[in-house]
């Protein structure tokens, strides 16, 4: 985007305005025009790009993966089959390293929240200008690429984990078992009130924590990068270090965009075993 035409805080803004579906100024519904809107319209409103490409990176991922699986065959694999199996031994040895309970259906979790996560970070190597760019010209006003640079949508993957770690907790240790641990660790029963104090606190702080570190990281590294955009539109010598500067902070951040997958899915897989166990 041209940012000769914006100001400076007018080109952040933009970046970080998402096209947003609420009910707008007039009691109708239907998408902000401006970032003021967007914030006007409350709880109930949809950030439809986070959404939409988080629903396309999904999708994106299931059919790649299941399509290697049905053409799967013994001998030399091919690249793509051989990069499947490297990260299904990955993710396999991850929760074999991790996880001491028996359930079938931690390591699929873990896969695709590793995987999922992954290509939802690994947008924000794309210049942040170019899905802007093409957003305007099919007559979007705002669109944000990278899904998790959403709280809403990082919040809605650690709720997730959150209930599954509950409802696992209760499958578990059964209700009482459940309530228990809530009410008499780690002080006994005189200790009541601490307990629950400091138990609900640890067992809230999971979903938080989840969510929070894996959009703080994001949101960062996407701000540095419009950052480091900004530098373009000051001169032809401030756009050359700009450059250098941006080549040298996306090699970096590849490493933040994989650390920060993992990091979501190997706290999923300790949090379940917890919840797997009769004390924690």
């Amino acid at each position: 985007m041209a940012t000769e035409t914006l100001t400076s805080s007018e080109y952040i803004r933009h970046h970080l305005t998402n096209l947003t579906y609420g009910k707008l100024p007039d009691g109708n519904w239907g998408i902000a025009q401006n970032a003021d809107q967007a914030k006007e319209m409350g709880f109930w409103a949809v950030n439809i790009d986070s959404m939409g490409m988080s629903i396309v990176l999904g999708l994106f991922f299931l059919l790649v993966f299941s399509s290697v699986a049905k053409s799967a065959k013994q001998g030399v694999p091919s690249g793509l089959q051989n990069f499947v199996e490297i990260m299904v031994d990955f993710v396999d040895n991850s929760v074999r390293g991790s996880f001491s309970g028996k359930n079938p259906l931690v390591a699929p979790l873990a896969l695709t929240i590793f995987v999922w996560i992954f290509l939802m970070n690994l947008v924000d190597l794309v210049p942040v200008d170019w899905i802007p760019h093409l957003a305007i010209a099919l007559g979007v006003p705002f669109f944000r690429a990278v899904p998790s640079t959403d709280p809403n949508i990082t919040f809605g993957m650690s709720l997730d984990v959150f209930l599954m770690v509950v409802f696992y907790s209760i499958k578990m240790k059964g209700l009482g078992g459940f309530l228990g641990e809530l009410a008499f660790q780690p002080f006994g029963k005189a200790g009541l009130p601490a307990n629950l104090f400091l138990e609900g606190v640890n067992l809230i702080s999971k979903p938080v924590s989840l969510a929070l570190r894996l959009f703080g990281n994001m949101y960062a590294g996407e701000m540095i990068f419009i950052l480091i955009a900004i530098m373009f539109g000051a001169g032809v010598g401030v756009g050359m270090f700009g450059g250098a500067l941006q080549w040298a902070w996306a090699v970096f951040h590849i490493l933040i965009v994989t650390l920060q997958a993992f990091i979501f899915m190997t706290l999923t897989i300790v949090y379940l075993d917890m919840a797997h166990q009769a004390h924690h």
